[in-house]
């Protein structure tokens, strides 16, 4: 399939169109009535948008480190080049399409905040009237960031990074936006239904997971998969480092989901800190008893699927529940892993048994455990006599699988019809870095020859 030179031009021509379209959007004043709001409300979002928006620097710390040492910088990119590509969509319709006037229950209205006409200086949300509408749009910004970046750990080491970032856009509009107004606006179908995600275990992390099982299936398998080529991870330390960074941000993920500095986001903060330390000890622990050495790789990635777990249930189940919740969520991950290992699906960093089944398991988790006790704006779970809410949850999450994986394998297959999604077998075995960036990671550097640079074998290697 030949490209024609007219599509290196298509990207920029969008972005240079969004910023004449800008120019001619009304100016509103800034909101001028400020008794209305919580200034300790909006300092608490205010630095739980920041914690929210490090996740995604840290996601590529911590799938980098994963991939071989040739894709290091092509996988860190494709996750990193979100924050720029969402921040844009957003402003223009994206936080239209997931939180404006309801379409019965199913998308916004474009037209209601496009270009953020009228966000600046709108009323507050609903769900959040103590802080200004453009921070809570803000906050929500970073979830639809990282959403995206999550599908990347699937299709790394094989997809071009071109059509990666035309996926993000189509995915945003067509996936993300439609499941957070279903979940998070008060006229959703699935909020009207009683279904409970705090802070995005179908919207962030089943939506994720589910278009990364469909990424990886369009895709196929890596030639090292094929072969069964045993890699080990580039650089163990860089997926520390983006474990902490997860986690750290992972706070203002959940606890900023409260839109508030009050009691519940403590409660949000308490219940995912200690769901992420179960889930690290239980993966390794597991794995130790399945006659495997306990790990650094190991802990960190049984700590981010206990954050997945939590994030539906943070601001619904006490702290003692997400214990559990971070125990089983390791052990199935773990489990469906290595199921996964038997087979022929090359999802490369596991992103659907961690992301998309660790999300699955919270939002059952959540309909067994939450507890009006915890917020009185949810509900109580089949453990405290109410089994009614863990249908509820069940038949939530069996929607939004079923509609996410479809729509993002439709949409892999729609731009495999006219840009190609792999790269060629030669770029494929000459790295992504190299190929389709013109960069090179090279660990050693500073330790070679006292020069700074390397050996050409080195290189190679």
């Amino acid at each position: 399939m030949k490209k024609s030179p007219f599509q290196d031009y298509l990207p920029f021509i969008f972005l240079a169109l969004i910023a004449l379209i800008g120019m001619f959007i009304p100016t509103a004043a800034n909101f001028d009535d400020a008794s209305k709001y919580s200034f300790g409300d909006i300092a608490w979002i205010l630095v739980a948008t920041s914690l929210v928006f490090l996740m995604t620097p840290g996601l590529s710390f911590f799938y980098g480190g994963m991939v071989n040492r040739k894709n290091v910088i092509n996988t860190m990119m494709q996750s990193f080049i979100a924050t720029g590509l969402i921040s844009v969509l957003w402003v223009v319709v994206g936080f239209s399409l997931a939180f404006g006037k309801s379409y019965n229950g199913v998308i916004g209205d474009p037209s209601t905040f496009f270009f953020f006409k009228g966000v600046a200086s709108g009323e507050p949300w609903s769900l959040a009237n103590t802080i200004p509408l453009i921070l809570f749009a803000l906050f929500q910004m970073k979830f639809a960031i990282i959403t995206p970046a999550l599908v990347v750990g699937a299709t790394a080491e094989r997809i071009r990074f071109t059509s990666y970032v035309l996926f993000m856009v189509l995915f945003s509009l067509l996936v993300y936006a439609p499941i957070a107004h279903w979940t998070w606006h008060p006229d959703g179908l699935l909020a009207k239904l009683g279904v409970l995600d705090f802070a995005g275990g179908t919207v962030v992390h089943i939506s994720a997971g589910c278009a990364a099982l469909a990424g990886a299936l369009v895709l196929k398998r890596r030639k090292d998969h094929i072969e069964k080529k045993e890699l080990q991870p580039a650089n163990i330390p860089f997926v520390l480092l983006g474990t902490g960074l997860l986690w750290f941000g992972w706070f203002g993920f959940n606890a900023g989901s409260a839109v508030s500095a009050g009691q519940l986001a403590v409660s949000a903060f308490a219940t995912t800190n200690t769901a992420a330390a179960t889930a690290g000890l239980s993966w390794i622990f597991f794995d130790v008893i399945r006659g495997r050495k306990p790990s650094a790789l190991g802990f960190c990635i049984g700590a981010v699927v206990g954050l997945v777990a939590i994030t539906p249930a943070a601001g619904f189940v006490a702290v003692p529940q997400s214990i559990m919740i971070g125990f089983a969520a390791a052990i199935v991950s773990n489990l469906m892993v290595h199921w996964k290992s038997k087979t022929s699906i090359d999802d490369t960093l596991d992103v659907f048994p961690c992301h998309g089944v660790g999300g699955m398991v919270g939002m059952l988790l959540t309909g067994v455990f939450a507890s009006k006790a915890i917020n009185s704006g949810g509900n109580d779970g089949l453990f405290y006599g109410n089994p009614e809410l863990f249908l509820k949850q069940l038949l939530g999450m069996v929607i939004v699988v079923a509609y996410s994986f479809i729509v993002s394998y439709g949409i892999f297959k729609f731009i495999n019809m006219f840009h190609p999604l792999r790269v060629s077998d030669e770029d494929e075995t000459l790295g992504l870095d190299a190929t389709q960036h013109n960069e090179h990671y090279h660990p050693a550097m500073m330790s070679v020859n006292g020069t700074g640079s390397l050996k050409e074998e080195e290189i190679i290697q």
